[in-house]
């Protein structure tokens, strides 16, 4: 499964690893990802999804059912 949240779509970026000698050396910034088991009431299931926090809060927010219609309609399947 790719590091990529579902829903943001955050994915890792790169930057540099600065040690205290000013030594620049190459890392990835991962994205805060979880996995999360939603249940969906208009459809009787459970929908397992892997999110950053970010977008859990979405979630949360703007409800379930909302942002997998706005998924659907993106293409993705859920």
């Amino acid at each position: 499964m790719a590091r990529v949240c579902l829903v943001t779509g955050k994915v890792p970026i790169g930057g540099n690893k600065v040690s205290h000698s000013n030594i620049k050396t190459k890392r990835r910034f991962l994205p805060n990802l979880q996995k999360k088991k939603f249940y969906l009431v208009e459809e009787d299931k459970w929908v397992t999804m892997k999110l950053s926090t970010e977008a859990i809060r979405t979630i949360n927010k703007n409800g379930l059912y909302s942002v997998v219609k706005e998924l659907r309609a993106r293409g993705e399947k859920i």
